[in-house]
């Protein structure tokens, strides 16, 4: 039997990971790190993340979860000394989904959320192989360290990246040498997902990240249809549950250890952002949205006429601007993943890459019918 230690549970990846992992009998718990301000407040995030997985208290799968509070920017991960040493003792698994998604932190708070959290594994790692007890490590990174430079990204360790669109990325990249470095001895793979989506059959995610905001954007309505040039360029996406199935399938394999996995669309499956564009300009006006007649502009007049823009538009809007910048950034240049090895192995595993056509228009149905639902409840 194993017992599993993640953190991030309840974020985007780890909460469809989750179930994932108990979709087997195997795991006997399955301990999830978890932020909360006291115990009252523990209690209360696992009814949340009970009831979005759809288990009631008494389910079987909700049995084997023990929730522990922590934070991942502490030493021990914020555990006390005992807690640290029970999970050093039993530990089998180890898989670190979190992280901090946003673009405009400082240098120092994305390093506590990337690099700190890293080395912490790392002793938790290092500390259970001692005991005997560790099978493998994974670690959720990004394809995202691959930061500014052009061309397809190589499915191997980037030691010579050195510029960045953004602190996120850099953090990333410091904690991907940081395991280089300080892992070899370990049984670790790394997982590099693309931008993440909702689940292939159903859409939902729990949290509506870059990629809805991205495409609010392409849909026009919140610049009154004014746009850049979006050329040929491509944006990679891949849905939730594929991204989850196949860290939990690496987690149970001891050969994948010293694998680098590219969770990604590829070269071939990659959107190119006018289709995508036109795509949710027709799910948003099939929902009754009413969009403006679209207008190009070159990225740098688009990028000086936001504040102008925001000054016209409500308070809604502008804060979805402020975040445009660094978007923007992303659509002005031609960047692939190459996922050649990843998605051998894994089609060999019976996890095929999906094509974006059998997810995009539930991911998009998804979002605009929670998106109304909330509407109709803040005018109820």
């Amino acid at each position: 039997m194993s017992r599993y230690f993640v953190t991030g549970a309840t974020g985007t990846i780890g909460s469809a990971l989750v179930p994932e992992l108990l979709s087997t009998a195997d795991p006997e718990a399955v301990h999830l790190l978890v932020r909360a301000r006291d115990d009252a407040d523990l209690a209360r995030r696992r009814q949340e993340a009970l009831a979005y997985w759809g288990w009631p208290a008494d389910d079987p799968r909700a049995g084997r979860l023990q929730f522990v509070r922590g934070d991942i920017s502490e030493p021990r991960f914020g555990l006390s000394a005992a807690s640290w040493q029970a999970l050093t003792e039993r530990s089998t698994h180890l898989i670190h989904c979190a992280a901090s998604v946003k673009l405009n932190m400082s240098p120092d708070e994305a390093r506590q959320t990337a690099v700190v959290p890293t080395r912490t594994l790392l002793d938790l790692a290092h500390a259970a192989a001692r005991q005997g007890s560790l099978r493998k490590v994974e670690v959720v990174s990004t394809v995202g360290v691959w930061g500014r430079t052009p061309g397809y990204m190589p499915e191997r360790p980037l030691p010579e990246v050195s510029s960045f669109h953004n602190t996120y990325e850099a953090a990333k990249s410091e904690a991907e040498r940081v395991l280089w470095q300080e892992a070899k001895d370990l049984p670790l793979t790394v997982h590099r997902p693309s931008m993440v989506v909702g689940d292939t059959q159903t859409g939902r995610v729990i949290h509506f990240q870059v990629f809805y905001h991205l495409c609010e954007f392409l849909s026009g309505g919140r610049t009154f249809g004014i746009m850049p040039r979006l050329g040929d360029t491509r944006l990679d996406i891949i849905p939730v549950d594929w991204v989850a199935a196949a860290i939990a399938w690496s987690s149970r394999r001891p050969e994948t250890a010293g694998r680098i996995f590219h969770l990604c669309s590829g070269p071939e499956l990659a959107l190119p952002l006018p289709q995508l564009q036109q795509t949710v300009r027709t799910a948003w006006q099939s929902q009754g949205r009413q969009l403006p007649r679209l207008r190009t502009l070159s990225r740098g007049v688009l990028e000086a006429l936001i504040p102008i823009i925001g000054a016209l538009a409500g308070a809604p809007t502008r804060r979805a601007l402020k975040a445009l910048p660094p978007v923007l950034e992303y659509l002005s240049e031609s960047q692939g993943f190459q996922n050649t090895d990843t998605r051998r192995t894994l089609a060999e595993a019976g996890l095929p890459v999906p094509h974006p056509d059998q997810y995009l228009s539930r991911v998009l149905a998804h979002y605009l019918s929670v998106k109304a639902a909330r509407a109709a409840q803040r005018s109820a």
